[in-house]
């Protein structure tokens, strides 16, 4: 047992990942039998995704108290955070749309719930008002909510209690306390489902290969690929750009100064993880005064989340194609917004991103069925994208402080030279 817990995380779901590959191959249709255990395992990542939210995005939104105290500092973060985001997930809505990594795949043949391609094609056959959309945005019973799993209701009913807290001020501390205690509780619940991944993996991959074959394979490649490129065209353009035109530093610069943050993000696949590496990069590297270091980047930890963003968008888009689910532009739209908010409520700890899947995939019809699809390779995407969500904690602190007067550019230069 301790030989197992031994081998880092990361390096188990990959063993899992090729042993499930050859166990499907060699198994053939045969490995159906084992599919019970990735079911288990798809089965508790949806319990976690209301309680994860919740508690997670109520206290992202309160944390955010601290603006009132760097002023236009947090103003000009958070702005930053949402433009990038936005970027982020149309990013990946347009890589998933022009190279449709998902057509490779007939879902259809494999669903998991008969019933869920039928809830699809019912909310096509059935689609509301642009009126009853904004109405059932609306909670009329956060109860309800919780228990239907409804996504929008209950983002919108976590923002205000947010924001409710931070409008109470003093008095709504000890609720804050509540809910970020109740966050990190729910990050460690996340972190022991976690631990269940190369078990879910191996049998999910084993029913894959033994099901589908190669094609499946060659598409799930495909999508770990694009996954990639997204994440670098925002490092290397967004993030780049926003160093170059805003804060008018050297690019190559800023990313050797991060060298050390993002092996680490690499490894690890938390931002949470990272964090400590992330704020003496900022400060030493880059020159970034502690004050805005030690607030943004903690901030960019809980709420910025552009690697997941982008993600998002193109895993509900190879969802839609491998289970024949048609999107509109209204459906696009819905998971740009969804996917923002749904990296803000995302956890920084390993899988977060699997289980955002949940609420987006729920909100535009796409089967729940795609996460069986994708959970073997999340990991492998997740360590790409925890990257990018590092990067741009450093991006947006240094571009800030550059704008607030609050860099210390003689210290970059200077630790280049080192």
């Amino acid at each position: 047992m301790k030989t197992w817990f031994a081998i880092p995380l990361w390096q188990r779901v990959i063993g899992a990942l090729i042993l499930g590959i050859v166990v499907g191959f060699l198994w053939g249709p045969g490995a159906e039998s084992i599919k019970i255990i990735g079911d288990i395992f798809i089965a508790f990542i949806k319990m976690l995704v209301v309680p994860l939210i919740f508690f997670s995005l109520v206290a992202g939104v309160a944390s955010i108290g601290d603006l009132r105290k760097l002023g236009s500092v947090g103003w000009r973060a958070l702005v930053l955070f949402v433009v990038t985001g936005q970027i982020a997930v149309w990013l990946g809505l347009a890589i998933g749309t022009l190279l449709a990594p998902g057509s490779g795949i007939d879902g259809r043949s494999m669903a998991l719930d008969p019933a869920a391609l039928e809830k699809a094609n019912d909310r096509r056959e059935n689609a509301q008002s642009f009126q009853d959309m904004i109405l059932e945005v609306v909670p009329s019973s956060p109860v309800q909510v919780m228990a239907d799993v409804n996504v929008l209701p209950l983002i919108v009913f976590s923002l205000l209690i947010g924001i409710g807290i931070l409008m109470a001020k003093e008095e709504g501390e000890p609720v804050l306390k509540i809910f970020e205690s109740g966050s990190v509780v729910m990050q460690k619940v996340t972190m022991i489902v976690m631990e269940l991944t190369p078990f879910g993996v191996f049998a999910l991959m084993a029913w894959v290969a033994g099901t589908l074959g190669l094609e499946a394979l060659q598409a799930l490649g495909f999508l770990v690929a694009l996954n990639y490129l997204g994440c670098f065209l925002i490092i290397g353009i967004v993030y780049g750009g926003m160093i170059k035109l805003i804060a008018r530093l050297p690019v190559i610069d800023f990313f050797r100064g991060i060298a050390d943050a993002i092996a680490v993000s690499y490894s690890t696949a938390s931002s949470n993880a990272t964090l400590p590496v992330t704020l003496r990069c900022a400060e030493r590297n880059l020159g970034v005064s502690n004050s805005v270091a030690s607030f943004i980047i903690a901030l960019g930890a809980t709420i910025n989340m552009n690697g997941t963003a982008m993600y998002l968008g193109l895993a509900t888009l190879f969802g839609a194609q491998a289970f024949g689910v048609d999107l509109s532009w209204a459906d696009y739209f819905t998971i740009s917004i969804l996917g923002t908010l749904g990296a803000i409520g995302a956890a920084g700890i390993p899988g977060a991103g699997l289980i955002m899947m949940v609420l987006v995939f729920g909100a535009v019809g796409v089967p729940l069925e795609t996460i069986a699809l994708v959970a073997g390779v999340d990991r492998i995407m997740d360590m790409m994208r925890t990257t990018t969500n590092v990067s741009g904690d450093a991006a947006v602190a240094t571009t800030v402080a550059s704008l607030t007067g609050e860099l210390d550019r003689a210290e970059m230069i200077s630790a280049d030279d080192v």
